[in-house]
Order: structure tokens, then sequence, then C-alpha cells
């Protein structure tokens, strides 16, 4: 274990974490402008049709983020790391034939398999992080990691406009340009190749649990899993850090209707989203510093009553689209007060051997509830017929009602000093 916090294995985790975002979002961004209103597959899917590519996205990790995490635990994490990256670059090729193509279902079928290997990623990814710093760099690490993968956010959508615009070009001067159907696939494999490469610069780790016996049953393993999470504070610290899942993933389906709601570009509307990312890094960052050597419980309730005040703001106020942005902002800022302490407490709190199944059981609820999230969206807009914008009160409300909730329950973690961890952990 390094005595610093940029050491090589971590540099290396951050960049490899990186480029598989920067994919992520590429891939959900171009397709959410693909089969939202204007889109070049619009009405494939009805009204609301991106939350059906955040289901793509979010029902693999439900699936199989238990089973994941029992694999992190069994084999090296970083071994674990370089087969994840290897099939990327295989998805990819698939997503170049789906644009290539033209073909919406070989596209939704790319996003589907990029989120199975990202479910195979997340447990190595979060229990890998303890292992390269310590316990003592805990917040650091997850402030400084929450930054870049929101930075990557940032380049993923912001890409994801001119990328769509290739794919499906708006008229100039009343000429349409020839569409570029080469591009999305290219983009997607170049940056595969590029997470490839940083992860060839983890360093070697022994596995933590060589002896744990595989289980099939997914229903067993979380339910064993959230068993055992239960007799300490760690379920409520997982159900916490779900939360924010659930409101964050509602957030994400909705920007992509400020194209047509405040009448702009794709390119101009997926700055709201970069926007949105920026502010994450800046409050993680922010909520590392903060802690400096320690994790800081306290921080969480200050996060989620930002978060909640400005989710309403944005349901309340008038479209304008520097008053959205401003207070986008202020909601991504305080969301990373809230979630880089969870993070670390979900990793300070499970065991070294088990910390794969119980990290890989938290992400399979938090992808449980951003399911919900794609759910809740679907029936705000189609069958109460709620304007997108306005799904920001549900945002809103969600976060002050569950966030208190939950944050009464953990008073008792919030205020215990012994949570904190000394400098020299």
């Amino acid at each position: 274990m390094a005595d610093r916090l940029f050491n090589r294995g971590f540099t290396a985790l951050t960049f490899t974490q990186f480029f598989g975002a920067v994919n992520d979002n590429l891939l959900k961004g171009v397709l959410s402008f693909a089969v939202a209103a204007g889109g070049v597959w619009a009405g494939q899917l009805g009204d609301g049709g991106q939350s059906y590519v955040g289901l793509c996205l979010t029902v693999p990790f439900i699936v199989l983020s238990g089973f994941a995490g029992q694999i992190a635990d069994r084999t090296s994490k970083q071994r674990v790391a370089l087969w994840v990256k290897v099939a990327e670059i295989g998805i990819a090729a698939v997503g170049f034939t789906a644009f290539a193509m033209g073909n919406l279902w070989i596209a939704l079928g790319t996003m589907l398999l990029l989120a199975i290997q990202s479910a195979f990623f997340g447990p190595a990814k979060y229990g890998m992080i303890p292992e390269l710093v310590g316990d003592a760099r805990l917040s650091q690490a997850n402030g400084t990691i929450n930054m870049f993968t929101n930075i990557a956010v940032i380049f993923g959508t912001l890409a994801a406009g001119p990328v769509y615009s290739a794919f499906q070009p708006e008229p100039v001067d009343g000429v349409t340009p020839a569409a570029q159907a080469w591009v999305p696939g290219t983009v997607l494999l170049a940056v595969a190749a590029l997470g490839l490469g940083a992860c060839l610069f983890l360093p070697r780790l022994k596995a933590m649990a060589p002896g744990t016996k595989l289980s099939f049953n997914l229903v067993d393993t979380y339910w064993n899993a959230l068993r055992e999470m239960s007799r300490t504070s760690l379920l409520l610290v997982a159900v916490s850090w779900a939360g924010f899942y659930l409101i964050g993933m509602l957030a994400l389906l909705i920007l992509p209707d400020y194209r047509d709601l405040l009448g702009v570009t794709p390119t101009k509307a997926s700055y709201l989203l970069g926007l949105l990312g920026i502010a994450i890094g800046f409050g993680s960052v922010a909520a590392g510093l903060i802690s400096g050597k320690h994790i800081e419980p306290r921080l969480i309730p200050v996060g989620a009553g930002g978060m909640s005040l400005f989710f309403l703001l944005l349901g309340l106020l008038p479209l304008h689209y520097l008053l959205v942005a401003a207070l986008l902002a202020g909601a991504g800022f305080f969301a990373g007060f809230y979630i880089v302490p969870l993070q670390a407490l979900l990793q300070h709190l499970s065991p070294a051997d088990e910390r794969g199944r119980f990290l890989g059981t938290a992400n399979g609820l938090s992808f449980v509830a951003s399911s919900l999230a794609s759910v809740v969206f679907l029936v705000a807009r189609r069958q109460l017929g709620i304007p997108s914008n306005r799904v920001f009160l549900i945002c809103g409300g969600l976060a002050l009602v569950g966030s208190g909730v939950l944050l009464w329950r953990m008073r008792k973690l919030i205020a215990d000093p012994s949570v904190r961890k000394p400098d020299d952990a």
C-alpha cells in the first residue's frame, strides 16, 4: 500500500474509470438524443423513451452486482478490471455496427452489454480503492475519483451532442450535411482502447478471499449480504447511497428534454449535463478536502439539504437557460457533499474479505433505485402528463423526505466520532 494518494495504482484506476465513464455517458447521451422528441429514432419507444435507455444501463447492475461482488473477493480486483476492459473493446465494435446500420435495437443491445461489463467492474473498482490508498485517505480518494468520473461525464455528455449531430446532422443555411454514421462507433472504440491502456498500469493485487464459493443463486446472494449488513450501520449507508441514484437518475432522464423545453441544440442541451458533472466533481473534491485524512459523515445532511433545495427550485422557477444552469450547478455541488462520505463509509465499514460482496450488494441496491427512477419518469410523463421540468419537484420531494428519514435513522452514526479515522490509520 502506497503512502500517497496519487501512486501508480490509484492513478491507473482513476484513468481506467475515467475512460469507462466517458463511454457509458457518450453512448447513453447519443441514444437519449436519438429517442427523445425530434431525434432520429423518436417515436420508436414513445414519449419518455429515454427511460428505456436508462433501464438498459441499470438492469444489469441489479441482476449481476451481487455475483460480481463475489468474483471481486475471490479474484484479484486488478485481473477483474483487465477482463472487463478487454470486453469493452468488443462491445464498442458492436456499437460501431449498430450505428453504421442505423439499428436502434442493436444500439440498445450495445448499451446493455456496456452496462454488464460495468456491473462487473463496479465492486472491483470501489473495493480496490482501500487496497491502493489505505483507510486514512478514503475520503480524499473518493473525492478525487468522483471528480475525475464527473469530468468523464462532462466529456461523454458534451461529446454526445456533436457525435449525435454527426449521426443526424442539423440543417445549415437550409442544407442538411451528409450523415456520418461511422462517427459514434469509432469514438466508442477509441475511448475503450484508452481505458484498456490505462488498466495495464494497475499493480498486481492479491485476491482477498480466494476460497469464496461462488453462488449462482442471485436472490440468496443479495439476501445473505443484506442480512449481514443489517447487523451494523452498513445497510443504512447503502440505502442512503441508493437514494442518491434514485434522485440522480431521475434528474438525468429529465435533462435531454430541455432541448425542446428551452429550444436549444443538442450540443447546448448537453452542456447542461456537462455542467451537472462539473458541479458534482467540485463538490466531491471539496468534500474530500474538508474531510482530510478522515471520514466526515456530518457532510451528509449538508449535501442532502442542498440537493433538496435546488431540485425544488428547478421545478418551480421559470424556464431560462442560465437560471437552469445555475440551479443544476448548485444541486450538483451539494451532491458531492452527500456522496463522498457515504462511499468512504461503505468501504471502511465493509470487512476486507467481504468488501466486494458488500459493495456489489450496495451497487445492486443503487441500480434498483435507478430503475425505479425510470419507472417514476415514465409514470410522470405518460400517465400524469407532468412537464419534464416539473418532474424536478418529484426529485426535490424525494430528496427532502427520503433523506430526512434516513438521516434520522443514521443520526448516531453521523455524530459518532469513532467513524473518523485517525491520520495514521
